[in-house]
């Protein structure tokens, strides 16, 4: 999702299906911020499956300071609004892999 910065609101850019981290990470600009929400397969130490549904800030160093603003300034308000648990940032899209992802959500058990 991006900040459509005329209309003043969060609008979705694109949406994919059975995208792996990596994957994904290749479709994110390098040098504008983005919100993503992703559902993943999580297979917890004990064997448990869950599906848990990520919101993921892709603030990547270099963004113009007004993009920064508008993005960050849109966040909580749609974390809260979609109800959203799991709440990561990073700071650059080489961050997005599999081990990262699964190490965020080895906090939540």
């Amino acid at each position: 999702m991006k900040v459509d910065k005329d209309r003043q609101m969060v609008v979705l850019e694109e949406e994919f299906q059975n995208i792996s981290p990596e994957e994904l990470k290749m479709e994110l600009p390098e040098r504008q911020p983005r919100f993503v929400v992703y559902s993943y397969k999580y297979v917890h130490a004990d064997g448990r499956v869950s599906y848990p549904l990520c919101f993921i800030f892709s603030s990547p160093v270099g963004c113009k300071p007004e993009q920064q603003m508008m993005y960050a300034g849109s966040k909580n308000r749609l974390v809260q609004t979609a109800e959203l648990t799991k709440v990561f940032e990073i700071r650059t899209t080489d961050d997005l892999t599999e081990a990262w992802l699964q190490e965020k959500l080895s906090f939540f058990r």
